[in-house]
């Protein structure tokens, strides 16, 4: 589910760390909450290695081959299937690993494959049949507390459960002065219809799961699907964890966890370089110190009949190797028709800024993109000059309204 619309004004700020749903697993179980256990496999006789492991462990006889990658929609992609027997695990495991797995959280290009989780079988026949729930942990933004979302139409497309069935999913929100009560848990098991030994251990599994969450300085928790097993136990099958990006400090165990080969090449260079950077869908780059002049900026953006194709902070030091750096990373996108570099001079002086975009340029040789200069606040008037003076093809405002009649120019 797209939970982060409910929480997130927007998707460019990246405050988030994502991880593999093996790894969210074992958060989760570090906090008691019960999951489908498994074991990472990166090569087809790794794989089968795992599979004998799990049955001497849990004595399963079937077992769940699982890609790993940073998206949902994995079983309708191909990624997810079921092997009864030891070589069903090593034929499914060759032809997971090594795929470009397409979903629709990856794009048309899709996400290369390259571990898999195998994990036992959990649908087990027994007394009672099977039930699948959606559950997760986030927050309102607007009411800044945690909610803990939930539905009993788990283990499907939750955007089509919103979306025709509102009425079907829930929301609890907890009070961060006492925290989550037991009534809570009670209605949230209530809700989801169970009774008798599930009633209760759905209890238990909500209080874990919310104590993992608050523990581990998360963004968001996701299990979709959370099962009730034929003998009423309650279960984690699928985990999906974000981290926040700011409480990592606190949690080197976790920081170890980022996979680079599942981030944007750029994201990452540009984190590398001390740069806040969300490569977005548009055709016009932005270069802006602070997070509120971006939003602006990305307004005006759009008003002028761009759309922007990039959030990129350079903070409060904009000197040349700084600036440079940015401009190669804005430049990188085939899409990008012009750039609009948005700064304001409080702590740093416009004219440093512009004379670190004249030495960038420079540097960096002819740049094809048009670019647009707007430098407002302290020493803007001599940062204008520095710009106009330079004999580069870098055009320069004051205003943002004479900027963004700059922008509309040249995507006229």
């Amino acid at each position: 589910m797209n939970t982060l619309n409910y929480i997130w004004p927007s998707n460019f700020q990246r405050q988030k760390m994502n991880i593999h749903e093996f790894q969210g697993k074992s958060i989760l179980n570090s906090y008691g909450v019960a999951i489908q256990r498994g074991v990472v496999a990166k090569t087809a006789d790794e794989a089968v290695a795992a599979a004998k492991q799990l049955s001497e462990e849990t004595g399963t006889s079937w077992w769940v081959v699982k890609a790993q990658i940073h998206a949902g929609g994995r079983g309708k992609g191909g990624g997810v299937k079921l092997a009864k027997s030891l070589d069903d695990v090593k034929a499914i495991s060759e032809q997971i690993l090594g795929m470009t797995l397409v979903t629709h959280q990856t794009g048309p290009e899709g996400k290369l494959v390259n571990q898999v989780l195998i994990a036992e079988d959990v649908y087990y026949p027994g007394d009672s049949e099977t039930a699948e729930f959606y559950m997760s942990v986030l927050l309102n933004r607007e009411s800044g507390r945690n909610t803990i979302m939930y539905s009993p139409d788990g283990g499907v497309d939750i955007e089509t459960v919103a979306e025709e069935t509102p009425d079907r999913i829930f929301k609890e929100e907890v009070d961060p002065r006492v925290g989550l009560q037991g009534f809570q848990t009670r209605r949230i098991a209530f809700n989801l219809g169970l009774s008798g030994k599930a009633f209760k251990e759905m209890t238990k599994f909500v209080a874990k799961l919310y104590a993992a969450y608050v523990g581990s300085d998360s963004a968001m928790f996701e299990i979709n699907p959370v099962l009730k097993t034929s003998d009423d136990k309650i279960i984690a099958v699928d985990a999906k964890v974000n981290i926040e990006d700011n409480a990592l400090y606190r949690h080197p165990d976790y920081a170890a966890m980022r996979d680079l080969n599942e981030e944007d090449p750029t994201e990452v260079e540009a984190m590398e370089a001390g740069l806040s950077f969300v490569k977005l869908d548009g055709n016009v780059g932005c270069m802006v110190n602070g997070a509120g002049l971006a939003m602006a900026t990305m307004d005006i953006i759009k008003l002028s009949g761009g759309n922007p194709a990039n959030f990129l902070d350079v903070g409060g030091t904009a000197d040349a190797e700084r600036v440079e750096k940015a401009f190669k990373m804005i430049l990188k996108d085939p899409n990008v028709k012009a750039i609009l570099v948005n700064i304001f001079g409080g702590i740093v002086r416009c004219d440093r800024v512009a004379q670190g975009v004249v030495d960038a340029y420079k540097n960096m040789g002819n740049i094809e993109v048009p670019i647009i200069v707007r430098l407002q606040g302290t020493n803007a008037e001599e940062a204008k000059q520095i710009i106009d003076e330079s004999g580069l093809k870098v055009e320069s405002a004051i205003v943002l309204q004479e900027a963004a009649d700059k922008v509309k120019e040249v995507l006229a």
